[in-house]
């Protein structure tokens, strides 16, 4: 999988993407992350990529002709299966969205910055819009760090035990059950005896049941969305 991502500051995006299970994933050669300088491609000497907005908005607005540029050129390279812009007003992104999204094989993600894009770019090359929550960041690039890692590490052979993302809060519509490890008691507080009686019928029954109790407790809009 190929993930190129547009942005005014490459900075603020390398780091998170240069550890943990996406280093692993680059490492293994199961996804390629290129990240694109937008000032790359202005015209102009100043690397100008934002401008007022016509009707005397406030703030500024990021420049057509450069974002036009660098989607172009990187299409001129190969197909892309989704050109994502990451705004407030998107569609949430979910576990449901990220499992599609691993699916694909190239994906562009623009990063939205100051009071965002030419809405011309919007109607005529984007071809999915993502918010990762009902709250405004100074720019787009953390949300495309957060869509990247929920996506790769869905890519088959990059978590090394698959059916641990299987199992992650969300992918069933629930959230995931309470975990425990080592040692089985700790000044008086015990693991429930379910997960120490190696009946895997039974395990898998309280499992569900405290998946339910929790999301009913947690997030009961999201048992409500499914009615």
């Amino acid at each position: 999988m190929r993930i190129d991502i547009i942005t005014v500051l490459p900075e603020l995006i390398k780091s998170p993407l240069e550890h943990s299970i996406i280093k692993r994933a680059k490492e293994k050669g199961l996804v390629e992350i290129v990240i694109h300088n937008l000032r790359d491609y202005a015209s102009d000497k100043y690397k100008t990529v934002d401008d007022y907005a016509f009707g005397g908005e406030a703030g500024m607005v990021m420049k057509i002709e450069p974002i036009v540029k660098v989607i172009e050129f990187l299409s001129s390279q190969r197909d892309y299966d989704e050109i994502i812009y990451t705004s407030p007003d998107g569609k949430p992104f979910s576990q449901s969205t990220a499992n599609s999204l691993s699916l694909l094989k190239n994906i562009i993600i623009l990063c939205g910055h100051y009071k965002g894009i030419d809405q011309r770019i919007r109607e005529n090359i984007i071809s999915m819009e993502i918010s990762i929550g009902d709250y405004v960041l100074s720019g787009g690039e953390l949300a495309a760090a957060v869509i990247s890692d929920a996506i790769v590490r869905l890519i088959p052979g990059v978590i090394s035990d698959e059916t641990s993302a299987l199992s992650d809060s969300f992918q069933d519509g629930l959230l995931a059950p309470p975990v425990y490890t080592r040692p089985a008691e700790f000044r008086n507080w015990k693991v429930p005896d379910v997960l120490l009686s190696g009946n895997a019928a039974e395990i898998d029954k309280w499992r569900m049941e405290q998946s339910l109790e929790r999301t009913r407790k947690l997030r009961p809009g999201l048992i409500d969305d499914d009615n």
